[in-house]
């Protein structure tokens, strides 16, 4: 990874949790004595040297967070109100990226384990194209759904899950999100791919990088980090 690379990540945590079923947002949840998105940004922080930090937060939730700022000792960090969907957050963060910028990467707050080789290869790859995607094999059996209700199989080895961070040079990506929304921007590539952007490069990522989502994944993470591979 080059280091003089001037590299900004935004973590997204402005979700509302819904399917996650607790009155506290997934990512404000305690995982081992720290906040999930604490321990996001951490890794993150860890992972690059100079990382600058924006880290998008709703309005409901800006009180909690101020809390746990102060109460972790998070500084350097901007923060950016969330929007109504992940794409209007994403976008609110990058108007606060610096122009000095070129690499920024984009990171669920609710993925606290990832790890620095993973988000290297992020960055290394988003240098060389237009993007870059951590992704890891699918070892579930897949359908397709079919319109008259049936289904078919296919072949999960032509396909991959999709992680976050995902890496982006500053200015494509300033571009890409100055398309007005779609309702097929699932991710930040989907977003770049609609903007022509479309040299996307999939790296490894690690089945540790997993998004907290249902209350059991708290424990998974929480095994995970007493029994690091």
């Amino acid at each position: 990874m080059n280091c003089s690379l001037n590299i900004t990540a935004i973590v997204v945590a402005a979700g509302s949790g819904s399917r996650f079923g607790s009155d506290v947002p997934k990512q404000f949840c305690d995982l081992d004595g720290v906040p999930v998105v604490v321990r996001a940004i951490d890794a993150l922080r860890s992972s690059v040297d100079g990382l600058k930090v924006i880290v998008v937060v709703s309005a409901a939730e800006m009180e909690r967070w101020r809390g746990i700022a102060e109460a972790c000792g998070l500084g350097g960090i901007t923060v950016a109100v969330g929007g109504t969907n992940r794409w209007e957050s994403v976008r609110n963060g990058l108007s606060l990226v610096g122009d000095d910028a070129d690499i920024v990467l984009i990171h669920d707050g609710a993925r606290p384990l990832v790890d620095a080789a993973t988000v290297r290869r992020v960055v290394d790859a988003a240098i060389a194209g237009d993007g870059a995607i951590p992704a890891v094999a699918v070892t579930d059996s897949l359908r397709l759904m079919l319109a008259d209700g049936t289904s078919e199989p296919v072949d999960r080895m032509a396909y991959r899950a999709v992680q976050t961070p995902q890496g982006f040079p500053a200015g494509k990506l300033r571009r890409a999100y100055s398309l007005p929304y779609s309702q097929s921007f699932t991710d930040d590539a989907s977003v770049m791919a609609a903007a022509g952007f479309t040299d996307l490069r999939v790296v490894d990522g690690s089945v540790y990088n997993i998004k907290i989502t249902h209350p059991l994944d708290l424990d998974v993470a929480g095994l995970y980090l007493r029994h690091p591979s």
